[in-house]
């Protein structure tokens, strides 16, 4: 089966302008200058973690860097009847690349992706507000994203939607029965999905939920071949360097990751866009 790239044409003059005026908000150049080798391994920063007791969400597990710095806030949510464990891969991969994520457990398994978008939003909101412990002054609480896998990614695009203030989100495998908040969305968005999911296929979730995503809104679409339901469980590539990237872009306005956003990997079966970013 031939791979088909569709990338989208380019910004628009006002969305250009846009994304200047967030990057110049927000330039952070954590680490030094990337490659794709580096980026789909563990980063520069070595990492603690920390527990964090559950206010609005079940509880979370802090991942952050060592050293000291202010780096961006990214709170990370499983999916439907899931532990937080299997967030945490793609939690300590992010961290080692400067940045502080919580990965959360929900109040129950089985909640759905509008609970889990609040229970996301309640974890950046308690986490940013901690002064005690390893996480003690390293969070740069004017950066502050969110990201999840099946009901927690969908939950992530609720989040976004409902909140324009966040920098990022990250959806992987996103499972949702409405695009409301979607259709609203004015945060970064990408969606990492896969042909053979058969849970959150991409044509019944991902799909629809990047078209209502507004096309004056940073977004994209990867489909990685031959990916079913639980590959974001295993920070496989090119999931892990894609959120990477994406969170470094424009959680920390890092244009030095633009590169790794363009589709160009042959384990992709489709690509979507409205870069270049």
């Amino acid at each position: 089966m031939f791979k088909i790239k569709h990338t989208l044409g380019a910004l628009s003059v006002s969305l250009s302008l846009l994304a200047l005026a967030s990057t110049a908000a927000h330039a952070v150049q954590n680490g030094p200058a990337p490659t794709l080798g580096a980026i789909k391994a563990d980063g520069p920063y070595a990492i603690t973690s920390q527990a964090v007791a559950g206010n609005g969400f079940g509880a979370g597990t802090i991942y952050m860097p060592t050293a000291a710095g202010k780096y961006a806030l990214v709170a990370i949510c499983p999916g439907f009847v899931s532990a937080q464990s299997t967030m945490a891969g793609l939690a300590k991969r992010l961290a080692t690349h400067g940045f502080v994520v919580v990965a959360i457990s929900t109040n129950t398994l089985f909640d759905f992706p509008s609970s889990r978008a609040t229970q996301l939003l309640a974890a950046l909101k308690t986490v940013s507000a901690l002064n005690t412990g390893a996480v003690a002054g390293k969070i740069d609480t004017t950066r502050q994203a969110v990201s999840g896998w099946s009901m927690g990614g969908g939950g992530t695009l609720e989040a976004a939607g409902a909140t324009p203030g966040l920098v990022a989100a990250v959806a992987f495998a996103p499972w949702d029965t409405s695009t409301t908040k979607m259709k609203v969305n004015k945060v970064p968005a990408a969606i990492i999905g896969g042909t053979s999911d058969t849970i959150a296929s991409v044509a019944g979730h991902s799909q629809k939920f990047y078209d209502a995503i507004p096309t004056t809104t940073p977004k994209l679409l990867a489909v990685i071949e031959g990916a079913d339901h639980f590959f974001p469980t295993k920070a496989s590539e090119p999931t892990s360097y894609t959120n990477i990237s994406w969170m470094k872009r424009f959680a920390d306005g890092d244009t030095r990751y633009s590169t790794f956003l363009n589709g160009n990997d042959a384990a992709l079966a489709s690509f979507s866009s409205n870069g270049p970013f």
